[in-house]
């Protein structure tokens, strides 16, 4: 018997690799004569670029960026020489995960130290960008990226607006271009696929987790469709709102507008570039998880598209979460795990022991 032990991240508890390596050996535990194969999964969600990164055995490469409110921060991207190809997130610079919940604020924080980690993959020879957009702080447009890379955004007196400071979306007043522009392809990974603008756009579906609040929704969405003409009447074609541009606050449709850019779906961009089908062809049993599996996860979440892979090839599919709805969805078997209670001063050891539990029972 092979298992093929693909988890996704358990959201607030366990990294993918974590929740992996758990699995695995819990396998080799209970079924010794058995074979393992290894590939914890994402799907254009928070840290996808780091765990390509990580599969594909790319370079590493640090640089001393700006985080979402501009405070010094370390950020990375992983790069293919060869290809001339940088892997990063937008979370690995511009996170909301290193926000502190009275920190979170869309109109002060930028996707500046995401452009400028760009940049730098710029100087060590990339010419395209594969940007990971889960896990965002902002919902900027990506100015802050475009800023980054040559962009000069203006107030009513023709003066240099600086990012990070309260109200930048809403002082511009015109937009200059570089002379020239960095020759860059964009890849976009999504998790997601909601609009910018709309009722299940980016500020009334994800201002609120971002910190904001209900009653200036009317007054941000009333900025950001000024801005986004003023972007328009920039570009080099055509800008009109799509699918996906939603994800993280808008960076693929700023992006857009000056180069040229592609979106994928990154549950599948990120089982091509790991061989996941020739995996599942090689193997009998299919193990995935993820904190919560419910209705948003038949949308392009890594675990879901992974269970049609599994049925492509008629393996058998296990799935560890919390709740039921994974027997509606068609796994073979759907493992609970407890609920967890997040402000526990043990939260991690907790996740960990309950993954671990979980599967013993299963075996036992």
């Amino acid at each position: 018997m092979k298992w093929l032990i693909a988890p996704n991240a358990f959201k607030g508890t366990l990294e993918a690799e974590e929740a992996a390596a758990i699995i695995e050996k819990t396998i080799q535990e209970c079924q010794p004569k058995d074979q393992t194969d290894c590939c914890p999964i994402a799907d254009g969600g928070d840290g996808t670029c780091l765990l390509l990164s990580k599969q594909l055995g790319l370079e590493k490469v640090e640089a001393w960026v700006c985080g979402p409110l501009g405070r010094s921060h370390q950020a990375f991207f992983g790069y293919d020489p060869t290809s001339r190809t940088a892997f990063l997130d937008v979370s690995t610079a511009s996170g909301i995960k290193d926000l502190k919940d009275y920190e979170k604020n869309p109109w002060i924080c930028s996707t500046y130290g995401t452009g400028q980690l760009i940049a730098r993959a710029v100087e060590k020879g990339a010419d395209q960008v594969v940007l990971g957009l889960g896990g965002s702080a902002t919902i900027d447009m990506g100015t802050g990226i475009l800023q980054a890379l040559g962009l000069r955004f203006l107030d009513k007196n023709g003066r240099e607006l600086i990012p990070f400071v309260p109200e930048f979306l809403e002082k511009i007043a015109h937009i200059q271009l570089p002379v020239k522009l960095p020759s860059l392809r964009f890849t976009c990974l999504c998790d997601v696929g909601n609009t910018f603008f709309g009722k299940e756009g980016a500020i009334p579906v994800f201002g609120p987790q971002k910190g904001l609040p209900e009653s200036q929704q009317p007054r941000f969405l009333e900025v950001s469709q000024k801005l986004f003409e003023r972007i328009k009447k920039k570009s080099k074609w055509d800008l009109t709102d799509r699918a996906c541009y939603g994800a993280a606050g808008g960076i693929a449709m700023g992006l857009y507008a000056f180069f040229p850019v592609q979106l994928e779906q990154g549950a599948r961009y990120f089982f091509e570039k790991t061989g996941m089908e020739q995996r599942i062809q090689e193997s009998d049993i299919v193990v995935t998880g993820e904190g919560r599996f419910d209705a948003q996860s038949a949308h392009g979440k890594g675990s879901y598209e992974l269970l049609q892979l599994a049925k492509k090839y008629g393996k058998k599919s296990w799935l560890i979460t919390s709740g039921e709805e994974g027997l509606e969805a068609g796994f073979d078997e759907v493992i609970p795990m407890p609920d967890l209670d997040f402000a526990a001063p043990d939260l991690i050891e907790r996740a960990k022991s309950n993954l671990r539990k979980a599967l013993l029972k299963k075996f036992s």
